[in-house]
C-alpha cells in the first residue's frame, strides 16, 4: 500500500497540488466571510441578549441540517461549482465564530467596564481597548474551530464540482483505490492541523497577530487584482468539461482536453471528472456552468428526453433520435458516436454460470428464489434498470442490496451477492472473471457515447466541434475495456492513458 501511495504521490503530484490549493482557497475564503459577518453580528448584538441567543439557535439549527442537504438545496438557487460550496461552509463557520465572540465580550468584569466607562472612554474607544483585546482568545479559538470544521467539511465540495482534495476521495471510493482516498484524507487532516497550529502560533503574540492581519489584507488585494485583471484582459477561449462518476468518463474528458488544446493551444481547459449523474450534468450544462460533458445515447433517449420511440437494438436510429430531440427540445448539439457501445449487462460469477448452465438474461429468471443481486442505485430505481427488467424476463429476486459501483465487484467476488449490474467496458468483468449474460431480449438500448454541448458553443467554436469528431467512429469495446483495466486496476492516470490512445491511434501528434 505505501508503495502505491508514494507511487500516486510522483505520478499525480500536479493533481494534488492543484487540490490542495482549492481546498485552501475554498476554506480561507469561506473562513473569512464567516468572520466578517459572525464577529461584527456579535459585537452589534453583545448588549441584546434575547436577539443574540435567537442567532444563536438559528446558527445551531444550521449545524443540524446535513451538509449534502444544504448543496443539494443550494444548486437550483446558485448552481454547482465553488459559490455553493463557500455558502454551506460559510453557513457551518458562523456559530463557532458568533457563539465565542459574543461569549468573549459578554464575559468581561464588570468592574472593569465601570472603570472604562469611569476614565470617559466612548463605547467605541471601550470596544477597541478593552473588550476586543481581553475578549480575543475566545474570538482565536472559535475562529480555529471552525477552521478545523471548514476544511473537514470541504471535501464535500467535489460532490458538486467545486474541486479540492474531496476530489481524490470520491475518485478513490468509485475505482476502489484505497491509495486516493487515503491521500485525500490524510492531506486534509494535515491542513486542518496546520492551520489550527498556525492560528494558535499567531495568537500567542501581538506583533504575529498585526503581521498575519497584514499578510491578510495583502492576500486581499492581489486576488481582487488578479480578478481585475482576468476580467479586462484579452480573454482566451475557455471550455469547462465534466465527466460522470468513474475511470470512463475520466479518460473521455482527458481525450476531449488534448484534442481541443492541439486545435487551440491558447485554450483554457479547465476539467471536472467525478461531477456527478446524468441529471446533475445535463443541468449544469443547461445552466451554462460547464460546456462539454461524454454522454449515451441510451441514457438521453431513457433518462433526457424519456423517449417512447422504440429503436430496438439498432445504434444509428437510437443516436438520430438522441441527437434530433436534444436539438429541437434543448438546443443542444450531439457530436457524432465513438464506435463501442457501454450498454447495460448482467453479470454472475463464473462459478455460479457453471453449476446452473447460465449464458443468458432469459435463463437467470428461472433462479429467482436463489438470487441475491448487487445494484447500483441508479440500475435498482431507473425504468431502463430493474423495474424495466421485470416484466419482459419475468425477475422477483429474493434479494436485492444497493451498493456503489467498485463495491458491487467486490460483493460478488466475496461470494455476498451472486449478480451484479454492470457495463460492457466495466475493467472488474475480466478482473473477476466473470460472465456477463446476453441480453437476448434485446431490452438494453444501444449506448454509444458522444459529446454533448449547448448549439450555442458548438457554433461559436467550431474548432472544438471539429476537433472532438476525430473520435467518432473510433475506440473499440476491447479498446475501452483495456484503458478502464489500465486506470481501475494498474491504477494508471487516466490522463496518460488517454493521450497514449489518442497517440498510438494517430489522433494526436504526441
Amino acid at each position: 500500500m505505501l508503495n502505491t501511495i508514494v507511487d500516486t504521490f510522483h505520478s499525480q503530484s500536479d493533481a494534488i497540488l492543484k487540490a490542495t490549493q482549492q481546498h485552501i482557497t475554498i476554506s480561507l475564503i469561506s473562513l473569512l466571510i464567516a468572520m466578517a459577518i459572525a464577529i461584527p453580528l456579535a459585537i452589534l448584538l453583545k448588549d441584546h441578549q434575547k436577539i443574540a441567543e435567537g442567532c444563536l439557535q438559528v446558527a445551531g439549527i444550521i449545524q443540524t441540517i446535513p451538509s449534502l442537504a444544504i448543496l443539494g438545496l443550494l444548486i437550483p438557487l446558485v448552481g454547482i461549482g465553488t459559490v455553493p460550496a463557500i455558502i454551506a461552509l460559510v453557513l457551518y463557520a458562523i456559530m463557532p465564530i458568533f457563539q465565542n465572540t459574543y461569549a468573549g465580550l459578554t464575559d468581561i468584569p464588570t468592574n472593569l467596564e465601570e472603570a472604562a466607562t469611569a476614565f470617559g472612554l466612548t463605547k467605541w474607544k471601550k470596544l477597541q481597548r478593552l473588550e476586543l483585546p481581553l475578549a480575543m482568545p475566545m474570538i482565536l479559538s472559535g475562529i480555529r474551530i471552525s477552521l478545523v470544521m471548514i476544511i473537514g467539511t470541504a471535501t464535500l465540495a467535489a460532490l458538486i464540482g467545486g474541486g479540492g482534495l474531496g476530489t481524490f476521495i470520491l475518485t478513490g471510493i468509485q475505482s476502489n483505490n484505497n491509495a486516493d482516498v487515503i491521500i485525500g484524507a490524510v492531506l486534509s487532516a494535515a491542513l486542518a492541523f496546520f492551520f489550527s497550529w498556525l492560528l494558535k502560533f499567531i495568537s500567542q503574540n501581538g506583533r504575529r497577530f498585526k503581521v498575519s492581519l497584514g499578510i491578510i489584507a495583502v492576500f486581499l488585494v492581489g486576488l481582487g487584482g488578479t480578478k481585475l485583471y482576468q476580467a479586462v484582459r484579452p480573454a482566451p477561449t475557455k471550455v469547462v468539461i465534466a465527466g460522470k462518476m468513474g475511470s470512463e468518463p475520466d479518460i473521455l474528458i482527458h481525450m476531449y482536453k488534448d484534442l481541443i488544446k492541439e486545435a487551440d493551444p491558447h485554450a483554457e481547459v479547465t476539467l471536472k471528472p467525478n461531477f456527478g449523474g446524468t441529471t446533475f450534468l445535463f443541468k449544469a450544462l443547461q445552466s451554462g456552468q460547464i460546456d462539454i460533458y461524454p454522454e449515451f445515447t441510451g441514457t438521453v433517449n431513457q433518462q433526457i428526453i424519456k423517449s417512447k420511440v422504440k429503436t430496438g437494438s439498432n445504434p444509428q436510429k437510437t443516436y438520430q433520435l438522441a441527437k434530433d430531440q436534444l436539438a429541437k427540445r434543448y438546443q443542444m448539439r450531439y457530436l457524432k458516436p465513438m464506435k463501442y457501445q457501454n450498454g447495460y449487462a448482467l453479470a454472475v460469477s463464473s462459478q455460479f454460470a457453471k453449476e446452473h448452465q447460465i449464458t443468458t438474461m432469459s435463463q437467470l429468471a428461472n433462479y429467482n428464489d436463489e438470487i441475491t443481486a448487487g445494484f447500483d442505485p441508479d440500475f435498482y430505481q431507473l425504468h431502463d434498470g430493474y423495474p424495466g427488467l421485470k416484466k419482459p424476463y419475468g425477475y422477483h429476486f429474493k434479494d436485492i442490496k444497493t451498493m456503489a459501483p467498485s463495491i458491487r465487484y467486490k460483493a460478488i467476488a466475496n461470494n455476498r451477492v451472486n449478480v451484479v449490474d454492470g457495463y460492457t467496458t466495466d475493467p472488474q468483468i475480466p478482473q473477476y472473471g466473470l460472465v456477463m449474460l446476453k441480453d437476448d431480449k434485446h431490452f438494453f438500448p444501444p449506448y454509444q457515447g458522444a459529446p454533448l454541448m449547448k448549439e450555442s458553443f458548438a457554433k461559436k467554436n467550431p474548432r472544438i466541434v471539429r476537433a472532438l469528431n476525430k473520435l467518432a467512429g473510433k475506440i473499440t469495446t476491447e479498446d475501452m475495456q483495456e484503458m478502464n483495466y489500465e486506470v481501475t486496476v494498474k491504477k494508471k492516470s487516466a490522463a496518460k492513458v488517454a493521450h497514449h490512445y489518442l497517440v498510438s491511434h494517430h489522433l494526436l501528434d504526441k
